[in-house]
């Protein structure tokens, strides 16, 4: 549910994460930018970064960064969620680290994101080198015509039962889902548990009352498609 309006979900976004480390000549600062300092990693990082910020933007994609150190030097903590940096400010910064997520809609969508940060990534800043790691968590469920059609014969059924037509959740508002799993072997519908607000955050909390609703749904669509072969043939993919 958005705004009080009840919505289908026919698409989820992947969750994906990333490592960014870059590293530069240390030396002292009066010699930054020169032919024999370079840029230093921080600089390199900074490029990088706004960057991604400046070329990659398309519907659906976002590549947050989650948090980052740069100095003389910069480590990641040994829980990956953390990181420590010690340094001066007369001294050029020789490494820097970030980590983030990468979401997107569709695994092609994936692939071409991954190929333009890692374009990025290697055209470093003189005196310089930068690498980046990818870790591939949750996939992407596409939006697709059999999911479209499953929301379909629900909305049948909200008709039926004297509820609201459900239109389309937006899927860059929404978090990855185990039913991307499967999404590239059956169609599905996502979101379809109770109602609730604060999703994540302290105070979260979730309208009991909307179980029967959602159960009563849930019920009469999968009975519905288990009385019907021909139907439930619709929603297989080839």
């Amino acid at each position: 549910m958005v705004d009080g309006q009840d919505l289908g979900v026919v698409a989820r976004r992947s969750s994906n994460s990333w490592t960014l480390t870059t590293t530069g000549r240390t030396g002292h600062s009066s010699g930054i930018f020169s032919e024999g300092a370079g840029y230093g990693a921080i600089y390199e990082m900074a490029r990088i970064l706004d960057t991604f910020r400046l070329e990659l933007p398309e519907e659906n994609l976002t590549y947050n960064v989650g948090f980052m150190a740069g100095g003389t030097p910069a480590e990641l903590g040994e829980d990956q969620l953390s990181a420590s940096a010690t340094g001066k400010t007369n001294i050029i910064a020789d490494s820097a680290v970030a980590r983030g997520d990468l979401r997107t809609l569709s695994q092609e969508q994936t692939d071409r994101a991954v190929a333009a940060m890692q374009a990025i990534v290697d055209a470093n800043l003189p005196g310089t080198d930068a690498a980046i790691e990818f870790a591939f968590r949750y996939p992407p469920m596409s939006p697709s015509e059999g999911n479209s059609a499953l929301l379909s014969a629900l909305n049948r059924i909200n008709a039926d039962m004297g509820l609201d037509e459900m239109g389309v959740f937006p899927p860059a508002r929404r978090g990855a889902a185990d039913i991307s799993f499967v999404a590239p072997y059956t169609h599905g519908l996502a979101g379809m548990g109770p109602d609730g607000s604060g999703s994540h955050a302290e105070g979260e909390s979730v309208n009991l009352s909307s179980f029967t609703r959602q159960a009563q749904r849930a019920a009469i669509l999968m009975s519905r498609l288990g009385e019907n072969p021909a139907t439930r043939r619709i929603f297989l993919p080839e």
